[in-house]
């Protein structure tokens, strides 16, 4: 018998899904993201994040801060849009295929990061 999933924690982080537009510039397909003003629509989940992961390359300094995104289920998030935290005004990538949590279509899971650097 399959576990039941249980929300570890309240989904009270208000975040906006940004989606992003394919425009063609000079032959070459960009994908250009609309404003989170322009964007009305708020959903919640829950954000956790676990510190950041840090790299040295090239004598430029980065770090990856990543998060787990635990929300109510939304076919809209995939892999090509930014998630966007209304509290802070970060915008975080989309690294992770959003999981459909025991296929129900009720919960869903996925990985974000948002990468910041200085030389």
């Amino acid at each position: 018998m399959a576990r039941r999933y249980k929300v570890s924690e309240p989904f009270n982080v208000a975040m906006k899904l940004l989606i992003p537009q394919s425009t063609m510039v000079k032959g070459v397909k960009k994908k250009v993201y609309p404003a989170p003003a322009d964007v009305t629509e708020v959903f919640f989940g829950s954000f956790r994040t676990y510190g950041g992961t840090e790299n040295f390359s090239n004598e430029i300094y980065t770090v990856f801060h990543t998060a787990i995104i635990d929300t109510w289920f939304n076919p809209k998030i995939t892999t090509e849009c930014l998630i966007y935290l209304c509290d802070t005004g970060e915008s975080f990538n989309v690294i992770s295929e959003p999981e459909n949590i025991n296929m129900r279509n009720q919960f869903m899971q996925f990985k974000v990061e948002k990468v910041g650097g200085q030389t």
